[in-house]
C-alpha cells in the first residue's frame, strides 16, 4: 500500500541480528533521521546470532529477513534491511512491490556522491569479503578504497561503547591517512550509536548507514506516492 494523505507513511526496519536492544537502538536512530512525517517500526530476527560477525551467519540471516519483510509488507510503505551486508535484500525486492533498501548499499551510494573515494571502518574481519562485494555490485569499485577493521573482538567491543568508539576511530583514521578515503562509512547497523559519536571527530564525512538508508527509503516512498 502506498502513502495516503491521511496517515503517516510507515517504514519497517528489519534487524537481521537477533538482539531486541540493538533493534530499539537502530529504530531510535531511524526515527531521528526520518522526522515527523514517517513512523518507523522495528522487527527482530529470531534465528540469527545476536550479532552477525561471519559471512556464513550473514548468508544464513537472509531467508528470515525475507520472511519478515513479506509477512509485514501489508503494514508498511517501505523496508530497510539493517545489517551492513544487506542480507535478503535482492529477494525482498523480487517478492514485493514496495521499495526496499539496505544500509550497506545506501551508505555506499551516499559516500560515493560527487565522485568521492570512500572506505569502510568496521569491527568484523570475517565479513571482509562480503563488504568488498558491495561496491562491486553497485558499480562503485573505482571509488572504494577498502575496509579497515577495528582492533579487538567484535562482540567484546560492543559491550564497551568507549572502547568501541576509540577502536573504530583508529580504523577511520587508517582509511583516511593510509588509503586516501574522502568519506568513511561505519559499517554495521549495531554500530549506529558509535557512528554518530565519531562524526564530529574527523574533517572528512563519517557516514552512518542507518540515516543513509532512511533518506533513501523516504525518497523512494515519496516517489512511489507521487509526492
Amino acid at each position: 500500500m502506498g502513502q495516503n494523505s491521511d496517515r503517516r507513511a510507515r517504514i519497517l526496519l528489519i534487524n537481521p541480528n537477533s538482539n531486541e536492544a540493538t533493534t530499539a537502538m537502530m529504530v531510535a536512530i531511524a526515527k531521528s533521521a526520518a522526522g515527523d512525517g514517517f513512523d518507523v517500526a522495528g522487527a527482530t530476527a529470531t534465528r540469527a546470532p545476536s550479532m552477525i560477525v561471519s559471512a556464513e551467519a550473514l548468508d544464513a540471516a537472509a531467508p528470515e529477513a525475507e520472511e519478515i519483510a513479506l509477512a509485514r509488507s501489508g503494514a508498511c510503505d517501505g523496508v530497510i534491511v539493517s545489517a551492513f551486508g544487506d542480507p535478503g535484500l535482492a529477494r525482498i525486492r523480487a517478492g514485493m512491490t514496495l521499495p526496499a533498501v539496505g544500509i550497506g548499499e545506501s551508505s555506499m551510494l551516499e559516500a560515493a556522491e560527487g565522485g568521492r573515494r570512500f572506505g569502510v571502518a568496521t569491527t568484523t574481519p570475517l565479513l571482509g569479503t562480503k563488504i568488498d562485494a558491495l561496491p562491486e555490485a553497485l558499480g562503485l569499485r573505482a571509488h572504494y578504497t577498502g575496509t579497515r577493521f577495528a582492533e579487538g573482538d567484535p562482540e567484546e567491543l560492543m559491550r564497551d561503547p568507549a572502547r568501541l568508539r576509540d577502536a573504530l576511530a583508529g580504523a577511520v583514521e587508517a582509511c583516511i591517512a593510509i588509503d586516501g578515503a574522502e568519506a568513511v562509512i561505519i559499517g554495521g547497523g549495531p554500530l549506529g550509536e558509535a557512528a554518530r559519536a565519531l562524526q564530529p571527530m574527523f574533517a572528512v564525512p563519517v557516514i552512518a548507514p542507518i540515516p543513509s538508508a532512511v533518506v533513501r527509503i523516504i525518497r523512494l516512498i515519496s516517489a512511489r506516492a507521487g509526492g
